[in-house]
């Protein structure tokens, strides 16, 4: 265990930048965010982000994205399910949702993917991921 302490501690050390969120001492590391959630009709193909790892020394790079998108869907869902335990009933459409979820609990999404859009199904009480045929990557 001596022999990996120092290793730990200069890594350690040489992160606390990295860890406090002001890698070049500048300003603070931001996570690129979103409150542009459109209403789901049902007419745009629903994705659903699996995490697929290809490269083992990649890997955590390839799920970052998918793990960050399932975690604004389980965030929406928490706060869907909220305000039905508080109301005793679900938002009654789109603009209630995007007013009384969203807005009053300023919840921020992070960015989907390229090609991809957050959309509320109204219907289910659930954040669904579109994709967007209008912003397609090339």
């Amino acid at each position: 265990m001596r022999i990996y302490f120092p290793a730990v501690l200069c890594l350690l050390v040489g992160c606390s930048d990295l860890v406090s969120g002001n890698p070049s001492g500048n300003e603070p590391l931001r996570v690129r965010t979103t409150n542009d959630i459109g209403e789901f009709r049902g007419n745009s193909p629903v994705v659903q982000p699996d995490v697929n790892i290809s490269n083992p020394i990649t890997g955590p790079l390839e799920a970052y994205e998918p793990i960050t998108q399932q975690l604004a869907q389980l965030g929406i869902e928490h706060a869907v399910q909220m305000f039905h335990a508080m109301k005793g009933r679900y938002p009654k459409n789109y603009d209630e949702f995007m007013q009384r979820v969203i807005r009053t609990n300023q919840i921020r999404l992070p960015k989907p993917g390229r090609g991809f859009r957050y959309e509320y199904d109204v219907d289910n009480h659930k954040l669904v991921i579109v994709k967007d045929p209008t912003d397609a990557p090339q």
